[in-house]
């Protein structure tokens, strides 16, 4: 089978909710487009974001931990949604009611909404940031890319449904040899009018042990991996080195 472009995911707040697209345009250097563009500060973050801020908001990136995340509550992983057509954004979670927010005016009802689904002895939540970065995990223009055979693999030798939310990944390929993006790195991939260099392996933490449908966690994933693979690495990164527009059932090649 042809590898094609099978999902094209995009988070845009950090942690909380992610929706599907049927085509981005990629540029050169650059993440996805509108990915994790906003993140929810915690006390943690306010205390690190003092050294410099611009308007109020950051001035520059911060690392993972001054920012609400699924490993620091499963509860969270269940949350989904993105935009809506009216322009806001539309959040669900199995025990909270959906809200609708305009991330620019409404950090203080989103902080409250995630109150309930956040560990008291955790960093307070404090408010919605934009700031001068991008919120990934790591410093570098990067896009995650996943594999759905690799997927399947897994979800086979562990006898449970994993989904693909909780890896919060951007681009799903399907086609590959399981584990086979493990052996792309340095390599050019064309996707569509894109071409992206693969740079590193996915480190995975203990957020990918929540189910996304529940909240609860279901599975130890990093002992999982590490048992049945010897790492605990679960998809690629890749730095966009020829921009351009990508579409799902795009041919991958390597």
């Amino acid at each position: 089978m042809t590898a094609h472009l099978a999902h094209i995911r995009r988070h845009p707040i950090k942690s909380v909710g992610g929706e599907g697209l049927d085509n981005v345009i990629l540029a050169a250097a650059r993440r996805l487009p509108g990915d994790r563009e906003w993140a929810v500060l915690t006390e943690t973050g306010e205390h690190n974001a003092q050294g410099g801020q611009i308007g109020g908001q950051p001035d520059r990136w911060l690392p993972k931990s001054c920012f609400v995340r699924g490993v620091r509550s499963s509860q969270v992983q269940a949350i989904s949604g993105g935009w809506n057509r009216t322009g806001g954004l539309t959040l669900r979670h199995p025990t909270q009611p959906d809200l609708v927010i305009d991330p620019e005016t409404d950090s203080d009802r989103l902080v409250e909404w995630l109150r309930p689904l956040w560990p008291s002895d955790a960093p307070a939540p404090t408010r919605l940031v934009r700031g001068a970065a991008i919120w990934t995990d790591q410093k570098w223009p990067w896009i995650s890319i996943l594999s759905l055979t690799s997927l399947a693999e897994l979800k086979e030798r562990t006898g449970q449904s994993l989904g693909i939310h909780r890896w919060r990944g951007n681009l799903w390929v399907d086609g590959w040899q399981p584990w086979a993006e493990r052996n792309l790195i340095g390599r050019i991939l064309r996707i569509g009018k894109a071409e992206l260099r693969v740079t590193d392996h996915i480190g995975r933490c203990e957020a990918t042990c929540a189910d996304t449908e529940t909240g609860n966690r279901d599975i130890d994933m990093l002992a999982t991996l590490e048992r049945l693979y010897g790492h605990t690495d679960f998809g690629i990164f890749a730095e966009v080195v020829t921009g351009g527009d990508i579409v799902l059932g795009d041919a991958v090649i390597a």
